[in-house]
């Protein structure tokens, strides 16, 4: 929903009769949800059979829908002066520590105010082989998962640093606070995700054609006893070796240790999330080798102030900290300088 606007139709399958159509249409890979799809029909951008309908009009097999996307505000990128912090930055690339509560590129909903719009303000030459829309974006962080991402300032950078996630040759390790006490130190969750068809904003696993690798690892940095308001806390560190979305918040959820504050995935329990309002997930390690000198290059970022302080809420539940959350959080420690 994006450019110039469009316009596609939609012919009701038999296994379609019966169903809303702000449902069905929310589930179509052409919009990004139910309600984006419920926004188009009440602004009258949707027919049936060349007849507007109301977003709870229950569709019927061989019905013709037909559905027009308006241009979006954002057709033409304006840059931004939003400041941005940078951790390293040379002709080819940048690596900086995003913060939490910014969307990484312009999307419905939000064609202001990103990512993107931040770093055409900042540099005159940005990647494009991931569309006009996204310039230098590699990869992506959720709006409220904070920490290290990687920009690309010219197409050849872009491409070799998505081939090198591609080939696992990038490490991207994160930090994140999930519910429960995780016994096993360490463990591997490889379980396909694909589009819920449910609510086109989730994700799931599932073993559908559709569904795509998805491999995650992870290993206990710190146990946090049980209390009166919760099941207790297990601190992880996640590494992907696939770049799904959503995929280190649906995994967990999938092991029944949702992250803590996930408004989405999580068990949306403000005593259990100690009031955090956004997922305790932290891009905390980035590391590889410069598709151009060929220099390796590894950072580390420290926690934003939110979960570090509640960390420390939580350092009199400690059970301990494991060997390798030792070294993690010493990590962390001496990134903060």
């Amino acid at each position: 929903m994006t450019g110039n606007g469009s316009s596609f139709e939609h012919l009701v399958l038999a296994e379609e009769d019966g169903v809303r159509i702000d449902t069905l249409l929310g589930r179509l890979e052409r919009l990004p949800s139910r309600s984006a799809a419920a926004r188009l029909i009440e602004e009258g951008h949707v027919t049936v059979d060349g007849v507007p309908v109301a977003k709870n009009y229950v569709v019927k097999e061989g019905e013709r829908i037909s559905v027009i996307v308006p241009p979006s505000p954002s057709s033409d990128l304006v840059p931004e002066y939003i400041p941005l912090d940078i951790r390293y930055e040379d002709g080819d690339l940048i690596v900086l520590s995003k913060p939490e509560d910014m969307v990484v590129h312009p999307a419905h909903g939000n064609w202001s105010g990103t990512l993107v719009h931040a770093l055409l303000a900042h540099a005159q030459d940005l990647g494009t082989a991931q569309g006009s829309d996204r310039p230098g974006i590699v990869h992506r962080l959720d709006k409220d998962t904070s920490g290290l991402m990687m920009v690309a300032k010219n197409d050849r950078t872009q491409i070799a640093l998505q081939e090198a996630i591609k080939i696992r040759a990038i490490d991207r390790r994160y930090v994140a606070l999930v519910h429960g006490y995780i016994a096993p130190d360490d463990g591997i969750i490889d379980a396909p995700l694909a589009r819920d068809p449910r609510d086109r904003l989730r994700m799931h696993v599932s073993d559908s054609s559709s569904a795509k690798q998805a491999v995650t690892t992870f290993r206990v940095l710190e146990r946090f006893m049980a209390g009166a308001r919760d099941d207790g806390y297990t601190l992880v560190e996640c590494k992907l070796y696939t770049g799904r979305t959503h995929q280190i918040r649906v995994h967990m959820a999938y092991i029944d240790h949702p992250v803590v504050g996930d408004q989405l995935y999580g068990a949306r329990r403000p005593k259990a999330d100690r009031g955090l309002t956004r997922q305790f997930l932290h891009s905390y390690h980035l590391e590889f080798d410069h598709p151009a000198t060929g220099e390796h290059l590894s950072f580390d970022e420290p926690l934003p102030e939110d979960l570090d302080s509640l960390l420390r809420e939580l350092e009199p539940d400690s059970m301990g900290r494991t060997e390798a959350g030792q070294g993690v959080l010493a990590a962390l420690e001496q990134a903060r300088g």
